[in-house]
């Protein structure tokens, strides 16, 4: 038994005995740790004292690649194995057993953050299209509601707290109350502000008669503000009638900034519409534009294949 082989087991009994770790979350060590001791010992260590950061590293990096022979990990089951290496490396120093912990600097990897899903312009005409047209104070509000949403890139919680004085129709504008706390102004499209409009004055005073006053915009069928949920809900099936699948308010909003940039609107600009904070958050949509330039390019130029 080698003085790596040995520590290994002397830890899983502190997780055991001390710990009380369960059976199931037992052997998940074990398998982890039996998976960096066969890396270490294909370096030819067999003490983890000769362990340096660098050999820590190159395992996080085969785990994800299955360069040591084991199975790809993806970024989640990775970080607990790296979670596994570190609590045994932290345990050795804690028992004097090697002079530094060589793994407290090595971060588990960091899960891919998913590119935002965004219908594109047939989708917005179909799923806008879907709301059934005349004067039903329903339909009235349904399209509304869609319209500011992707006309605005306002979050679903924006757009269900707006009052009626927050609408600037005559200007074309709308005030929103964001995250924080934080105002901000938003310019609406003819589309957004006309069908605002027509649910003002002709929709929300036949539902508004059945409620006990409200200054919000939005209305459900009894009168009262309309939740979250009612929004959502109106969303659904809007996109099921369009044959439109995964649609979420969040669509809309990434839809909006994706199309914005797809028209050549400075990524700033699309930070302050949208209400980010930092435009760190806002250049992931960067990247759906250059897939779809790299598309288009892969499909036009003559060097492309």
């Amino acid at each position: 038994m080698t003085p790596l082989h040995a520590l290994v087991a002397e830890y899983l009994a502190h997780l055991r005995i001390e710990r009380g770790l369960s059976p199931n979350t037992l052997g998940a060590y074990a398998r982890d740790l039996a998976r960096y001791e066969a890396h270490l010992s294909g370096l030819g260590i067999t003490d983890l004292d000769r362990a340096s950061e660098g050999d820590v590293t190159a395992f996080v990096r085969a785990i994800r690649t299955g360069a040591d022979g084991g199975r790809p990990l993806a970024s989640s089951s990775a970080g607990r194995l790296v979670t596994s290496v570190r609590g045994l490396h932290r345990f050795a120093l804690r028992e004097g057993r090697v002079a530094q912990d060589v793994a407290a600097g090595v971060s588990p990897p960091a899960a891919p953050r998913p590119l935002p899903h965004a219908l594109d312009h047939a989708q917005v005409t179909a799923l806008l299209g879907s709301v059934p047209a005349g004067p039903d104070p329903v339909a009235l509000r349904d399209r509304a509601l869609l319209e500011l949403l992707y006309g605005t890139g306002a979050r679903i919680s924006e757009a269900v707290g707006l009052a009626v004085d927050d609408l600037d129709l005559d200007g074309r504008s709308v005030t929103v109350l964001g995250k924080g706390s934080k105002v901000r102004v938003l310019p609406l499209g003819r589309y957004a502000s006309e069908a605002l409009e027509r649910w003002i004055v002709r929709g929300r005073p036949v539902l508004a008669e059945r409620g006990r006053g409200t200054p919000r915009v939005f209305l459900n069928t009894l009168g009262r503000p309309l939740s979250r949920q009612s929004a959502w809900a109106i969303l659904q099936r809007a996109a099921e009638r369009a044959g439109i699948d995964h649609v979420s308010p969040h669509t809309l909003r990434h839809t909006f900034a994706t199309h914005l940039l797809e028209g050549g609107a400075d990524v700033r600009v699309v930070q302050e519409l949208l209400g980010h904070a930092s435009v760190t958050t806002t250049q992931i949509y960067t990247h759906v534009t250059i897939d779809a330039l790299r598309e288009t390019w892969a499909m036009s130029h003559p060097r492309a294949r």
